[in-house]
């Protein structure tokens, strides 16, 4: 194969990794605070990119495209936290045993949900919205225009995050209810509020991915489904509750994903993907990134 066609296709499997490592994320953060897996994941990503179409579409229009993206996560940041204080937060009022089994259950039941309002809403249609940008390079390499601008929207996006958790005191609060929630209550922290914004978080960059890929993937109703598997996918390569692992094990999907839709067949795109969950879990049953948990 010549090597620029190798080269271009290896800086593809880069930019899809790093916005499916997004998604990623956002299911990894609220298992690091709250301590739950969120089955709902892509509807959340199928909300931001209806938000995005029909914002660009009907008000902002195509050249305002980025004005949209931080609006469809405001607008899935305020829905996500109206659901944590209202189906969520009784996992940590009173008695529960097994919390597990609500959050899977009341996650699962907005999957359905969301999916079918969305048929009501906007019908099973697929709707793409304008391309964000025209065909750009990287170096001497051509590249989708609208996927270049998901990839630095994703690092704006990424760097943004990595400052609210790392820099503020809001990320102060996140981090150590992820490291011991019964501590940070004694500091007098509500660290219910903290679940609460921890869910609108991961929520909203689910919503980014969505709009970002919006115009790649095209906005429907069962858009979602893809990138929870992709997600999930990350999470278990990277290591559950590893945001580092997360983003390296993104990176390691999209060019894998890549790469074999090149050198052996695109049609075994997604399963590309399992075989590599397959080979980690082999070597490494927690994950590249996972760590081993005690139990007494």
């Amino acid at each position: 194969m010549d090597s620029l066609l190798l080269s271009q296709y290896l800086i593809a499997g880069i930019v899809i990794g790093i916005i499916y490592a997004l998604m990623a994320i956002g299911i990894t953060f609220i298992y690091s605070i709250m301590k739950m897996i969120n089955w709902s994941m892509g509807e959340f990503y199928m909300m931001g990119s209806y938000l995005q179409y029909f914002l660009v579409v009907y008000f902002l229009g195509a050249h305002l495209w980025f004005v949209g993206i931080p609006l469809s996560m405001a607008v899935v940041f305020g829905v996500g936290m109206i659901i944590q204080r209202y189906l969520l937060r009784p996992m940590f009022v009173g008695e529960m045993e097994r919390k597990d089994e609500y959050a899977t259950v009341i996650t699962v039941a907005l999957m359905v949900f969301f999916r079918n309002l969305a048929v009501v809403l906007a019908g099973p249609n697929q709707f793409a919205p304008p391309d964000y940008a025209g065909p750009t390079h990287i170096g001497p390499l051509p590249v989708s225009g609208n996927r270049f601008v998901a990839l630095i929207g994703t690092l704006v996006i990424l760097g943004l995050f990595y400052l609210i958790v790392k820099k503020t005191w809001v990320g102060k609060a996140l981090r150590g209810s992820a490291q011991n929630r019964v501590g940070i209550q004694t500091a007098g922290v509500n660290v219910l509020r903290v679940d609460q914004i921890a869910f609108g978080i991961g929520v909203s960059l689910a919503a980014a991915a969505g709009a970002l890929l919006a115009p790649i993937f095209l906005v429907w109703p069962e858009n979602g489904a893809v990138a929870t598997m992709k997600g999930f996918e990350i999470i278990v390569i990277g290591g559950l509750g590893s945001i580092p692992g997360s983003l390296v094990a993104g990176l390691l999907l999209g060019v894998i994903e890549s790469l074999g839709s090149v050198l052996i067949s695109p049609s075994f795109k997604d399963v590309y993907g399992f075989i590599l969950v397959l080979a980690i879990l082999t070597i490494r049953p927690t994950g590249l990134f996972g760590e081993r948990q005690r139990v007494a």
